[in-house]
């Protein structure tokens, strides 16, 4: 089994959710709802879950071995860590419009 795509779907909110995430595995099962979150000791990746009446949340789907949540894990991370490098390339300050270009001669 692969994940054969992944979409990072940032947040800016204020609380420790920072990003939802779809996965396709081998281009033919989708899993939504996936939670990048800040944690105490740095991002986590938290599974789709559903509260139940008793009040603890329940995984709705999650990998069963490690391997495999590693594998999910590494492919998230990737994609959510471009998404960060592209958002800082963005964040570049641009020239001031008081000063002169540099012409190359």
């Amino acid at each position: 089994m692969k994940v054969t795509d992944v979409r990072v779907r940032k947040v800016d909110h204020d609380n420790r959710t920072k990003a939802y995430v779809t996965i396709t595995l081998d281009d033919c099962f989708v899993v939504r709802d996936i939670r990048v979150v800040e944690g105490q000791n740095g991002l986590f990746v938290a599974m789709p879950s559903r509260k139940r009446p008793d009040g603890q949340f329940k995984d709705i789907a999650h990998p069963i071995n490690t391997e495999t949540r590693k594998m999910i894990e590494e492919a998230i991370f990737a994609e959510y860590n471009l998404e960060e490098e592209g958002k800082e390339e963005h964040k570049k300050p641009e020239q001031d419009p008081e000063e002169p270009e540099a012409v190359e001669e």
